[in-house]
């Protein structure tokens, strides 16, 4: 991943002790996503977000982003995707077809979304909830082979191992096979660029995969799965009251505390077989 680690010197302090040494950080820079949209006697370019995020899989990103968002529906939207640098950072314009209306509404971002946001600038209350599919997969797992799955993750996030500092999101199929991982600073960010590779890939439809999260479940990360159709969401960490309301709502199975041959299950049992 292009520039997603800087190294900067530190002063280590350990019993008693302070010594001279070299640290390495997450890089945390904007990404602003443009669209450029309309019939090609009128096309209209739109600022829509800036994220705080890792830079690298930028395209992955602006595609992931406008798909959960409900933006853009799939793929083929999309007919191009630049990227750019000016004098404020990095910036991906998104071009569609002009046969395709954006579908912008209430899910447009009014301001700057930092690495720990995941619904920052949404107009109002209602915007957060609407637009999303309820699962009808009819996917069943053995909670036995979902206890391996944090060690694939560790092993593959080679970024965290550097820095302690990134969040992963892994996309698994229902024979626990990695498909994909994608890091990013925040928590949001991995889980679009894992979407938006789906896409560009494409591995859709994702009915019949499982999203593994290395952190904790919050909400925005439930939309976001739903949005892609993906049924079951497993958290190493602890799912919020929202994030459990709106998996029930969207019949999505929900796992927290994954870890150490264990899990609890907060939504979806019937698609976990406990034998």
């Amino acid at each position: 991943m292009t520039n997603a680690v800087v190294h900067t010197r530190v002063k280590k302090v350990a019993a008693g002790s302070i010594t001279d040494a070299s640290d390495t950080l997450a890089t945390e820079d904007p990404l602003e996503i443009r669209l450029v949209h309309g019939p090609s006697h009128n096309r209209r370019q739109q600022n829509i977000s800036v994220t705080m995020r890792t830079p690298g899989e930028d395209m992955e990103l602006a595609t992931g982003f406008l798909f959960t968002e409900g933006v853009i529906r799939d793929q083929a939207a999309i007919q191009e995707i630049i990227l750019s640098e000016d004098n404020n950072g990095s910036v991906a314009t998104v071009h569609l077809k002009p046969s395709i209306v954006a579908q912008l509404g209430s899910t447009q971002r009014n301001f700057a979304a930092t690495a720990a946001c995941g619904v920052c600038g949404k107009t109002d209350i209602a915007s957060i909830h609407t637009g999303v599919p309820v699962s009808s997969a009819t996917l069943r797992l053995t909670a036995g082979k979902l206890f391996g799955l944090p060690a694939i993750l560790r092993n593959e996030q080679e970024l965290f191992a550097s820095t302690g500092g990134l969040h992963a999101a892994a996309l698994f199929n229902s024979d626990m096979e990695l498909l994909l991982l994608r890091e990013d600073i925040g928590r949001h960010n991995a889980v679009d660029k894992l979407i938006g590779a789906a896409l560009q890939q494409p591995l859709t439809p994702l009915d019949q995969c499982i999203l593994l999260l290395s952190g904790r479940a919050g909400f925005e990360l439930i939309q976001k799965a739903a949005m892609a159709g993906i049924p079951v969401i497993a958290a190493i960490g602890a799912p919020s009251s929202m994030a459990v309301k709106m998996a029930v709502e969207w019949n999505i199975t929900l796992l927290g505390f994954l870890k150490d041959q264990r899990f609890n299950i907060y939504s979806g049992a019937e698609r976990i077989d406990v034998k």
